[in-house]
């Protein structure tokens, strides 16, 4: 990403944070972590993916951070907020993204059903976007077989053990086992295996109010 496009990513994240869609974290701090899913992605040896979903994208991270270090890629920026897809539109008119940048505005539960959505997309990311049985039932949904979910995980969050990602739950989903991934923050990576069950997402809320690990 070139320095205009950062001057410019950084002023959007300055407009999320005024309307209250972003926490009290240095912007240039919350730009960097979300230049971290690129790093991830790079460690991991997987090549940029050609469509992307960033679930929970409200405040436009790390979806537009990404959209503009990964040109090639188509990005769908998801958010079930009204209020925060209409910021999310607004900033990709004004970083001139239209065409390969689109905004759902939605529950998770129900777009990962939708048939045009559904197993279409080649990498899930998602940042605080919900606990880890809630957001790997959402996504699944939306990947392929070979396709990969990208989670950032909290800076308190367990080493690796399994406890977050338990093998056993993933597997109900079609996932692989996590892999952590390290740069200066740390990201739960893991590939669906075999396509999600047709029953999966459940219908909205139930996926946190009975989660499956």
């Amino acid at each position: 990403m070139n320095s205009a496009s950062s001057a410019h990513v950084l002023a959007a994240l300055g407009r999320s944070r005024e309307l209250g869609f972003l926490g009290p974290t240095p912007l240039e701090r919350q730009y960097e972590h979300s230049l971290g899913f690129v790093a991830a992605l790079d460690a991991a040896g997987i090549s940029p993916p050609r469509r992307v979903v960033d679930l929970g994208s409200g405040g436009g991270l790390p979806g537009l951070i990404l959209a503009l270090s990964w040109l090639e890629s188509e990005m769908t920026l998801l958010d079930g907020s009204t209020r925060r897809c209409e910021f999310l539109e607004e900033e990709v008119t004004i970083l001139g993204l239209e065409g390969r940048v689109s905004v759902q505005c939605g529950r998770a539960e129900e777009l990962a059903r939708d048939p045009l959505l559904r197993g279409s997309f080649d990498l899930v990311v998602a940042r605080s976007f919900g606990a880890p049985p809630v957001l790997a039932e959402c996504a699944a949904g939306f990947l392929g077989v070979g396709s990969h979910l990208l989670v950032s995980e909290p800076p308190q969050a367990e080493t690796g053990d399994g406890t977050r990602w338990p093998a056993e739950g993933l597997e109900l989903l079609g996932f692989s086992p996590v892999v952590m991934v390290e740069n200066a923050s740390r990201y739960a990576l893991m590939k669906l295996m075999t396509p999600c069950p047709d029953r999966y997402p459940r219908r909205v809320g139930v996926p946190s109010k009975r989660p499956l690990f």
